[in-house]
């Protein structure tokens, strides 16, 4: 993505190191730069996981912004009866948490925050839900998708936009909230204070 400057002056920055939000941050056309943040992402004790990316995504955003700029970020996290469930550590910690998952119903949550650089103001903040219905799956087949490597680096262990979907019986919500960045929502940010 270039660095070209949005119409009222400022470029636009995409605090993440995420390629599926770079991919569909790009599908509306307007010019961006990527730049990862590097924060503590570790929840808080008692924390809710709509709390927890709520708050993550204020703060990456916050962590790499600069004057002039204007900066969204995004977290996104599974949650299963109220349990956080992040990235999995490794192959065994993917299949025993998508062990928890399939069969069941989960929530999917993608906190979104917009900061003007030049002043650290949160200019629109919003977490996103969606629930997730796993079907019911047999253990080799858990294997087999963990063995493609695609769920090693995905909160929850597995991708609704890849060869995970496969796992999926059915969405309630935004299937974009589940890949990390609901679309409709930054539109309409964006379109505010690009128009």
């Amino acid at each position: 993505m270039g660095e070209s400057p949005i119409p009222f002056g400022r470029s636009l920055i995409l605090a993440s190191g995420s390629p599926r939000r770079r991919e569909l941050l790009a599908m509306l056309g307007i010019p961006f730069t990527v730049r990862s943040p590097d924060i503590d992402e570790s929840p808080a004790t008692g924390e809710a996981a709509s709390q927890y990316v709520g708050r993550l995504a204020i703060e990456k955003a916050l962590a790499v912004a600069q004057a002039g700029e204007l900066v969204l970020a995004a977290d996104t996290t599974v949650a299963l009866n109220g349990e956080i469930l992040g990235k999995p550590l490794d192959a065994d910690d993917a299949v025993a948490m998508l062990t928890r998952l399939v069969g069941h119903a989960h929530q999917t949550h993608t906190g979104m925050a917009l900061v003007d650089g030049s002043n650290g103001e949160v200019l629109r903040a919003t977490v996103d839900t969606t629930q997730v219905v796993m079907r019911a799956v047999d253990h080799d087949t858990l294997r087999w998708y963990v063995g493609t490597g695609e769920p090693l680096d995905k909160a929850g262990s597995y991708a609704v936009q890849g060869v995970g979907s496969v796992l999926v019986d059915r969405l309630d919500g935004n299937v974009h909230t589940v890949i990390g960045l609901t679309m409709t929502t930054v539109y309409n940010w964006l379109s505010a204070y690009i128009a």
